[in-house]
């Protein structure tokens, strides 16, 4: 007798995995002949059987190897098992087969995460490159494996940050970290391993804490999870997990996560001051500081961030004698590391943040800027690409020079109790003291926002307790709107 088992419809398995294959053939009509002896010096010894008359063969290097075989086909049909067709085997070992056939691939993390990495690289900027690495690494820890010689935290982040470069496939790691690489390489947990709660939750950690067990800052933790969600995303696809294991798994966060603080603006005078200190820094040393002047202005009165003044180009600028001038911004030079770009340089070029690669965004800038630029391009010229703003060979302007410039800056400019403070502690103060005057200034949160290159909600979200500080203010509008007099009445 031969039937057919019922399949499952093609697809119905979903999950991202490929359908169910076709059921087999399964018949009871079987036969089985007597070991012979064939012309053959490798195998001589062959076994037949029929399966619903159709002949199957195995040939066997010794008759005792043949006969084993033999005895298993005779149980199994004395146990009453039908035998498939195509293939000629007992149904469990077929069954068994076919299950062994259907494991899900389980890669160890490392493996993965090199893997994931060259899917990603060409597409992705260097930002995200880097970004990606960071995550991967950060979760590497957690999924490391134990012993008495594991590698620190340190090792194993800086191992993974430089095994997912594609470019180092196939390369030796470098003799600091051959140890960490050749451990990770044999002891890394496999994917499956974030199914177990005391895994899933180390892993939670790592994303949310630095290495000194310190809560990392909201935006790191942010950056993290985005990036190990996307490479779940990945896994899923590859049929490696059905689901992301962390999905439903937040961090305890307090609800003012992302605003700007207040206490990092600057106020007018303060501004000011700051500008004209950061001409003094380093005059004796190749006027490090009056390069910067006008960057750091236009990052206060413009709002641009550090790295869209760095690739801002003096064909991007309108800038009239007297009237206000505009800023037409078109790209942003972040600094990623040589590794993470396709030109092998520090910095990476890109279109603005958020928009697409086409786009601009035009934004006024006060007489007070377009004269700072206009002296500056008087003073210092442009480099060979007309790029305003460079450092003393042409080349492109590093974060860390102009970070240790506003340093020294601070210290000359606000007294001993404002520099211990977080009074423009960062450049980027510079950039969220301008969003907040322009909306103390009235403008529609709308047209903040697209001057900013934000968009309204984090406008909205990041500047409420900014621009909402003056009690008395508010209270003169309401006695205004309601036509009373002084003292409310």
């Amino acid at each position: 007798m031969t039937h057919r088992k019922t399949s499952e419809p093609q697809g119905a398995r979903g999950n991202g995995r490929p359908a169910a294959p076709e059921e087999p053939t399964l018949s009871s009509e079987v036969r089985l002949w007597k070991v012979n002896r064939v012309n053959s010096k490798k195998a001589p010894y062959q076994l037949r059987w029929t399966v619903a008359g159709k002949v199957k063969a195995s040939s066997f290097a010794t008759v005792a190897l043949a006969e084993s075989r033999r005895s298993e086909l005779w149980q199994a049909m004395r146990r009453g098992e039908a035998f498939d067709v195509d293939t000629g085997l007992p149904e469990s070992e077929l069954r068994a087969a076919m299950a062994k056939e259907d494991v899900r691939p389980d890669p160890t993390w490392w493996d993965f995460s090199r893997e994931y990495m060259d899917a990603r690289w060409r597409t992705a900027a260097a930002k995200t490159r880097e970004g990606l690495a960071d995550s991967l690494a950060t979760v590497a820890i957690a999924m490391a494996g134990e012993g008495a010689k594991a590698p620190t935290a340190e090792e194993v982040r800086l191992a993974v940050r430089w095994a997912v470069v594609p470019a180092h496939k196939g390369e030796e790691p470098p003799p600091d970290l051959y140890p960490a690489c050749t451990w990770l390489a044999a002891r890394s947990l496999p994917l499956s391993a974030l199914g177990e709660s005391r895994v899933l939750r180390d892993v939670h950690y790592r994303l949310s804490f630095k290495l000194d067990d310190t809560p990392a800052a909201s935006e790191t933790y942010k950056r993290r999870r985005r990036g190990f969600n996307t490479a779940m995303e990945y896994a899923i696809q590859e049929g490696y997990l059905e689901a992301n294991p962390l999905l439903g798994v937040k961090r305890p966060v307090s609800s003012n996560s992302g605003v700007v603080d207040p206490r990092v603006l600057v106020n007018e005078v303060q501004g000011r001051q700051l500008l004209t200190s950061v001409s003094y820094v380093g005059s004796v040393h190749r006027n490090r500081g009056r390069r910067l002047v006008a960057f750091f202005g236009c990052i206060l009165y413009a709002a641009t961030r550090p790295a869209e003044a760095v690739g801002l180009t003096k064909s991007q600028c309108h800038l009239p004698a007297e009237r206000w001038g505009v800023l037409t911004l078109k790209e942003t030079r972040p600094v990623s590391g040589k590794k993470w770009t396709d030109s092998g340089e520090r910095h990476d070029k890109r279109g603005l943040k958020s928009r697409e690669a086409t786009k601009d965004r035009p934004v006024p800038i006060p007489p007070v800027l377009v004269a700072m630029l206009r002296e500056h391009i008087d003073e210092f010229g442009t480099a060979k690409d007309g790029r305003i703003f460079f450092n003393e060979r042409g080349g492109l302007l590093g974060s860390s020079s102009y970070w240790r410039v506003w340093q020294e800056t601070r210290e000359l400019a606000l007294p001993p109790d404002k520099v211990a403070s977080p009074l423009a502690q960062r450049p980027y103060d510079l950039r969220s003291t301008c969003i907040t005057n322009w909306l103390r200034a009235g403008l529609p949160v709308a047209e903040v926002a697209r001057r900013a290159g934000n968009s309204p909600e984090v406008i909205h979200r990041n500047y409420a307790g900014c621009i909402d500080d003056s009690e008395e203010d508010n209270n003169r509008k309401i006695e205004q709107a309601m036509g009373w007099g002084e003292g409310g009445k």
